[in-house]
């Protein structure tokens, strides 16, 4: 059932109450109820784009490293999946290994315990079954150090809500509530949350009572109820020196060279193609977890892309019409996410350039068109993009790789209020040299196995003693929050235990990204997701609380 406001809600006491409509709550709240067992989701915005988003504003201590948050996240019905790409990919065994590159950061569980959940995970997100490699024949490296037959997965429907519609509209279980923000959590003195204060548009404050309270609001949103608690009780979650706000990290992400492939049939292994498992893949290289240790390297996945399309030179008739279709912001955001679609338009865009390109390639542009918008609106598997061959085997080398937790890369609470009374975020996310400097030894290292594969060369956009220093200019994130409300086997290293429950509040629980003690080279959303199967499987063992039979006296502020 989705309705906004809440009407009827305060009545009685709640077995979970879910603080966010993204996958991590929405997945909980059908996990839950196919177990039997009820979810009242708060969701702060509408089922469209509304005033409710500038609530999420915050002060950006620089600007040049972090996203905007009008743009990297969604305050709306099915969260941020309404921003989300679609790419799938589960974390690696070596993410919850103590590591040096790490900087002593360490899971208090086991790649072990999350594995078995990631089919439930693909099958909520729509990506196929549980699947990461994809046999290369013909591709044999000349020796392990690196792999080209690990892939990524595509959502085939990634916005949630939308893929879930019958399931959630229907379910007498679910109960998720439009326009109710959530601007504080109740706290027993025993420690205990005892439920959420709700700020109505009109100014009214309800508190509903829950047996558990589950924040799932992402990783800044969550951790910023988290800070608003800790400013009215201190001690809570390690105190001001705890890990609370500490550790913030997104990914390290760019390109900073260009791969040219030995022949067109190796570039073609990594163009966008089915499996028969049930949606679009795409092959990475990665380093082994040996490489990784031997040349201190981090977790990093490399993929080649198409010529940067803001530039006509590449005179790809194809490309110039994608360059022109994302540069008009109606036709480019249906398209693409607004951060995806501004990382391909760097500065104005030559239209007439672009017009002659197209022009001089019609025939090949009009088939490539085709092709795609069969593919990616009218087929059952979507494709989340494109790769377009060419002759001169040369392509972008993405790279995507985890970033070094610092406890100085963090978020605090501002002096600014939103007009709802919460305070807002100040954030500061912070990369380092070491950062860059892993990624210029994996460049290196990829490098040397290219040439000794016979597979191809890397040809640097700069000097190569300079692609650290250009690794570091293009270091900028903010749509993957991480590690800002870390898990740790003690309160001292996290503010959550493994079982996502905090240590200072045990039936209240943080679900998301915010949790990873590491990023990984992994985008988050499938671990998020499999957290949350794995959560509901914890919280479904729980019995149901004989007080959530009696009705409540009062509910409201």
């Amino acid at each position: 059932m989705i309705r906004a406001g809440l009407d009827g809600a305060g009545a009685r006491a709640h077995d979970t109450i879910v603080v966010g409509s993204g996958p991590a709550g929405l997945t909980l709240a059908m996990e839950l109820a196919r177990r039997g067992r009820p979810t009242l989701v708060l969701e702060s915005g509408l089922d469209r784009p509304s005033a409710a988003q500038d609530l999420s504003a915050a002060e950006i201590v620089d600007r040049a490293r972090h996203d905007e948050l009008r743009v990297a996240v969604a305050r709306r019905l099915g969260g941020t999946s309404n921003l989300w790409g679609g790419r799938s990919m589960p974390l690696d065994p070596i993410d919850f290994a103590a590591r040096p590159y790490a900087g002593g950061a360490r899971w208090p569980i086991g790649f072990d315990e999350l594995a078995p959940h990631y089919a439930a995970a693909c099958r909520y997100v729509g990506c196929g079954e549980a699947v990461f490699t994809l046999p290369s024949p013909g591709l044999a490296g000349a020796s392990d150090d690196f792999a080209c037959d690990r892939v990524e997965r595509s959502s085939n429907r990634p916005q949630f809500h939308k893929a879930h519609a019958a399931t959630l509209a229907a379910s007498p279980l679910i109960d998720i509530r439009l326009g109710a923000t959530v601007v504080a959590i109740d706290f027993a003195e025993s420690g205990r949350a005892t439920g959420v204060v709700v700020a109505t548009e009109g100014g009214a404050r309800i508190r509903l009572a829950a047996e558990r309270v589950v924040l799932a609001a992402g990783g800044l949103e969550s951790t910023r109820l988290l800070l608003a608690a800790q400013r009215r009780r201190p001690a809570l979650f390690g105190g001001a020196d705890g890990p609370l706000g500490r550790y913030y990290m997104g990914h390290v992400i760019g390109e900073i060279a260009d791969v040219v492939f030995a022949d067109a049939r190796i570039a073609a292994a990594f163009d966008f193609q089915r499996d028969g498992r049930g949606s679009f893949v795409r092959r990475r290289f990665t380093p082994s977890a040996e490489t990784m240790a031997r040349f201190d390297l981090p977790n990093v996945a490399f993929w080649p892309v198409a010529p940067p399309i803001a530039d006509p030179r590449h005179r790809s008739g194809a490309l110039s019409a994608v360059a022109l279709g994302l540069s008009t912001p109606i036709v480019g955001r249906k398209l693409l996410p607004e951060l995806i679609r501004a990382r391909h338009l760097d500065g104005p865009i030559e239209w007439l350039a672009h017009a002659r390109n197209v022009a001089a390639d019609l025939p090949a542009t009009v088939a490539f068109l085709a092709r795609f918008a069969r593919h990616r609106y009218f087929s059952a598997e979507r494709i989340p993009g494109y790769f377009l061959l060419n002759r001169a085997r040369r392509y972008g080398l993405s790279y995507h790789a985890e970033q070094i937790p610092n406890p100085d890369s963090r978020v605090t609470l501002s002096a600014e209020a939103d007009r709802l009374g919460l305070p807002r975020l100040k954030v500061d996310l912070r990369f380092s040299r070491a950062d860059a400097e892993g990624i210029a030894r994996a460049h290196r290292r990829l490098a040397e196995w290219l040439s000794a594969s016979g597979f191809g060369r890397i040809e640097y956009r700069q000097s190569e003693a300079a692609s650290a220093d250009a690794a570091l200019a293009r270091m900028s994130h903010g749509s993957h929050q991480i590690g800002v409300a870390r898990m740790g086997a003690t309160r001292r290293e996290g503010v959550v235990g493994g079982d996502l429950a905090c240590f200072d509040a045990p039936n209240l629980y943080v679900l998301g990204s915010a949790v990873f003690p590491t990023s990984g080279q992994a985008n988050p959303t499938l671990s998020i997701v499999a957290l949350a199967a794995r959560l509901a499987e914890t919280l479904a063992a729980v019995p149901v609380a004989a007080s959530l039979t009696r009705p409540l006296a009062n509910a409201h502020a």
